[in-house]
């Protein structure tokens, strides 16, 4: 992955992408709610078609645009200035106008998270096509991360495109060599595929979903084979950190499952921004050493 400078962009870049970042932030809190019901319901439409015979219940319309958002409590429509991010949650008080039901913090999190993405981004690449790059990567990792943090779910629908996307926008060597990159797709996926099997066969149990391989080889394909360690290794040190603090809040016994994915976005976004300093910084104090 090449080191490009870090470049300033001016003021205006980081306002205009912060504030795009938290319009972008409400839409991924839609993806984060709903994505999940739409493949549960396909998967029961799906299942009724093997069963031949058993009725397909008609169901309104549900997607990314329709039907517009509303409480899931009153089912209250939610108006356009109730919808403004985090400033329409602090207004509101944390609550449903309608039927006073609490609404998440999650909400104003990921338009807050979404909107320092893009004011990073922004920094580290300027107004270049590296930067639109990495917005995309970015928050695609956000609403995976919201996803698997609710559900244990790397759906196919984020992981798969973000792969392909990661390809073709290293045809250009935009981040690394269209060869470096297909290479890290390859290692990326390969690598927790052994691991996922290794772990089964000592254990008898699975200790990586399989989203989590097809993650791994989206960041290979963006970032190219040289990235991976680097990216493990932060994906594990993050997991012991923050895992542990999990496991407490939500007081799980063992045997709870901890999604990894989001230790990979967040590893992943790490390498993006920095990852070429930290291994030029490692080379340096190995020849040193």
């Amino acid at each position: 992955m090449t080191s490009p400078p870090i470049i300033s962009g001016g003021w205006l870049l980081f306002v205009g992408s912060g504030l795009v970042g938290l319009v972008i932030g409400s839409f991924l809190n839609v993806v984060i709610y709903r994505l999940p019901r739409m493949l549960e319901a396909q998967w029961r439409r799906d299942c009724a078609e093997v069963n031949e015979g058993e009725p397909i219940a008609a169901v309104p319309p549900y997607n990314l645009a329709v039907p517009g958002s509303a409480c899931p409590g009153c089912g209250r429509a939610i108006r356009p200035w109730e919808n403004i991010p985090i400033l329409s949650y602090i207004a509101l008080r944390a609550r449903c106008r309608g039927c006073g039901m609490r609404i998440s913090p999650r909400y104003p999190l990921v338009e807050l998270f979404s909107g320092l993405l893009a004011i990073l981004f922004a920094w580290r690449f300027g107004p270049t096509p590296a930067l639109a790059g990495a917005l995309l990567l970015g928050w695609t990792l956000l609403a995976a991360t919201g996803i698997d943090l609710e559900h244990l779910l790397l759906p196919d629908a984020l992981t798969l495109p973000l792969l392909w996307l990661g390809l073709v926008f290293n045809l250009a060597d935009i981040y690394v060599p269209l060869r470096d990159a297909v290479i890290g797709a390859l290692a990326g996926y390969l690598s927790l595929w052994a691991v996922f099997h290794l772990f089964r066969l000592a254990t008898g149990k699975e200790g990586l979903g399989r989203g989590d391989f097809k993650l791994l080889a989206a960041l290979g394909a963006w970032m190219g084979w040289r990235m991976l360690p680097l990216i493990v290794l932060a994906a594990a040190v993050i997991g012991v950190i923050l895992g542990g603090g999990w496991l407490l809040y939500h007081r799980h016994g063992r045997e709870r499952p901890i999604p990894f994915g989001p230790f990979l976005a967040a590893a992943g976004v790490l390498a993006l921004v920095a990852g070429p300093l930290i291994e030029q910084a490692y080379l340096g104090w190995i020849r040193v050493g």
